[in-house]
């Protein structure tokens, strides 16, 4: 894609748990298959806010994951896409 600003593995998103609600915004628009959705484990709950737990209950733990980071070119598409904006790009 002409909008890729990086090769492969210099950049990964970097996905704020307090923030998803995984409506996989993130998935559809990902030209790369970075992400996929998924149930959240009960151990990585710990820590998280109050509403995050709330919310985590009515939506069955939904959230995206960065399965494939590697494979991120910093196109920004799931930065622009997420309805939260619980994404941000980070050098790896």
């Amino acid at each position: 894609m002409s909008n890729c600003l990086q090769t492969p593995g210099v950049v990964k998103p970097v996905i704020d748990r307090d923030r998803c609600d995984g409506k996989a915004d993130c998935v559809d628009v990902c030209p790369y298959n970075v992400f996929e959705l998924g149930i959240m484990p009960p151990e990585q709950r710990t820590g998280l806010g109050f509403m995050t737990h709330v919310r985590g209950a009515l939506n069955g733990w939904k959230q995206s994951f960065a399965v494939r980071a590697e494979a991120c070119r910093a196109c920004g598409l799931c930065v622009s896409a997420c309805p939260e904006k619980a994404i941000r790009l980070q050098r790896d």
